[in-house]
């Protein structure tokens, strides 16, 4: 069947089912991590970044194509997370500003989205690295316009797009050395590719699989987040009501369960119904005035498995509550100069942050990266004429750098790749009284400065930079590359420090994680003081998770 155009309908099938695709493979994404690491998070950060995108298109009312792409942008950036949702989301974007005046699309519209969507990804990167998403990208956008020039048919030119990027997908290795070495395609490619086998699914009408249960807990979340929760409303029904039932189960089963008879029936005493349900569990979700009424309902039909209910009316008060004492302090606290914003993991490392003077915090890092919107809140809520972003890791500087794009005050981001990086740049680069150009100078001068290092646990048997790493040695990195793999903690520990030492080095700093030990680091300052008596060795409490040692050398 020759589809020649995609109306409203079509677009969002296609959103949707390019979500479930990559959300049904986000593991196997993140499973194609280079390095041996337990932080792959590729996968995750992706399908984060595409569900936030996909829920500003259901959300969205609008029954023309363009204002839709417009409304997947939007979602798309604000829930960019990880380098790869942040250029995700630029491919989109450019996908958007391509048809944003555009209805329905055609054939050649779509082609060009695409090839529009590429254009700007490349842009927004420093520095684009052929064998990664980008190249995907652009080699399925090019297939996209040639063959718009010979078909007016969507489907053919989305066929098209998805074969190209699956072609491109297979070649990253020989583009990227490390991906051939390790035996991976790019995670951020592939990731890509499920989206594309998504749309095309969406596009043609097939059936794509969306766990049941899991659409309840999505659709359930779009609807209580719907509420206005800082804002008094008036609430008709009061009470929000889950429950689920184990169908058949137990002494009070008086009725034999009928879906349609159901729901009937709970519509009649709330709003807000979602029920869905197999042969064994009920999963019901209701806005009501009688609790009560819907849980005696359930048990005519099994035993209840689980029951929440909530007063949505003295949660509205409170989050009103909140909201007004929030701006009476901001009203009454005197602007700051200066708001700084640290990414970290761990209660110790953001303490750390914060004696050095970091004013907010945000809690993550590796496996559990902040999107652009996590960001920009924190951007919003500092109360500061100017902001300054450490992120403390490559994975984090895009969404960073786009938050602050889109801040209403003037915000700048320090390209600090390691939590020592981010303390140093902090400690002995930022002056209160220097204007926010000179305070960015000044801390980024710091950055080379200072030598960083991990300790973590190897997930796998590999090469790489022809080191072999056996699964569950100890590996560490300075820098960001792998240097060291051993049995021992200890001494990969101590190989890693002697690994980032040179004449010059004065103060080790050792971190400790939330597996290493005060014992063994005290055992590592021995040994390192043993090594050269010159040098300062400070310990301090991190509980960073992923990484049991970070080590910094000045």
């Amino acid at each position: 069947m020759t589809i020649k155009q995609i109306d409203a309908k079509l677009f969002s099938n296609m959103v949707s089912a390019g979500q479930n695709r990559l959300c049904k493979n986000k593991e196997y994404v993140n499973k194609l991590n280079v390095f041996p690491v337990p932080d792959g998070d590729t996968g995750t950060n992706m399908n984060l970044t595409m569900t936030s995108g996909a829920d500003a298109v259901k959300q969205a009312s609008s029954q023309h194509v363009g204002q839709l792409a417009q409304s997947l942008a939007k979602g798309l950036l604000m829930g960019a997370r990880g380098n790869s949702g942040v250029i995700l989301s630029q491919l989109f974007r450019g996908f958007s500003k391509e048809i944003e005046d555009r209805e329905v699309l055609t054939a050649k519209d779509l082609a060009n989205a695409f090839s529009k969507g590429v254009e700007v990804a490349y842009k927004a990167v420093m520095k684009p690295v052929e064998g990664t998403i980008l190249t995907v990208a652009r080699q399925a956008a090019k297939a996209g316009v040639q063959q718009a020039q010979t078909s007016d048919d969507c489907a053919l030119v989305m066929n098209e797009v998805l074969r190209f990027a699956q072609k491109a997908l297979d070649k990253t290795p020989d583009l990227l050395p490390v991906l051939k070495e390790v035996g991976v395609v790019d995670s951020g490619g592939q990731g890509l590719v499920f989206i594309y086998e998504g749309f095309l699914a969406g596009l043609k009408g097939e059936e794509v699989y969306e766990d049941k249960m899991e659409s309840f807990d999505r659709q359930i979340n779009v609807i209580d987040h719907a509420l206005p929760a800082q804002e008094k409303v008036d609430i008709q029904y009061g009470y929000c009501t889950e429950i689920m039932v184990r169908i058949g189960d137990g002494p009070t089963v008086q009725d034999t369960f009928d879906e349609q008879v159901f729901r009937q029936y709970l519509n009649e005493i709330g709003d807000s119904l979602l029920v869905v349900a197999d042969d064994e569990i009920i999963k019901v979700h209701v806005h009501t005035e009688q609790p009560g009424t819907v849980l005696a309902y359930g048990l005519r039909f099994g035993s209840l498995i689980k029951v929440k209910v909530d007063n949505m009316r003295m949660q509205n008060e409170q989050a009103s509550q909140e909201r007004e004492a929030q701006i009476k302090q901001a009203v009454q606290e005197k602007k700051q100069p200066y708001a700084i914003i640290a990414v970290a993991a761990g209660n110790g490392v953001a303490q750390l942050f914060k004696d050095s003077g970091a004013t907010h915090i945000i809690s993550g890092g590796q496996t559990m990266n902040p999107s652009t919107q996590d960001i920009l809140a924190a951007i919003n809520s500092a109360n500061a004429d100017q902001v300054i972003i450490l992120p403390n890791n490559k994975n984090i500087f895009m969404a960073a750098q786009q938050a602050a794009e889109v801040a209403d005050v003037p915000t700048i981001v320090i390209p600090t790749k390691t939590i020592p990086q981010g303390l140093t740049a902090l400690q002995l680069g930022f002056y209160q009284e220097a204007t926010l150009e000179e305070n960015q100078a000044s801390m980024e001068e710091q950055l080379s400065a200072v030598k960083s290092g991990q300790i973590t646990v190897s997930i796998r048997d590999t090469n790489i930079d022809g080191l072999a790493i056996h699964k569950d040695d100890y590996i560490g990195l300075v820098d960001n590359k792998i240097v060291v793999s051993c049995p021992q903690r200890l001494q990969a520990a101590l190989d890693t420090i002697k690994a980032m030492l040179d004449q010059d080095s004065e103060i080790v700093t050792i971190i400790i994680g939330q597996d290493g030990s005060q014992q063994e680091a005290q055992q590592l300052q021995e040994a390192l003081e043993q090594l050269d008596d010159q040098l300062e060795v400070i310990i301090e409490i991190g509980n960073q998770p992923v990484y049991s040692y970070l080590f910094s050398v000045e």
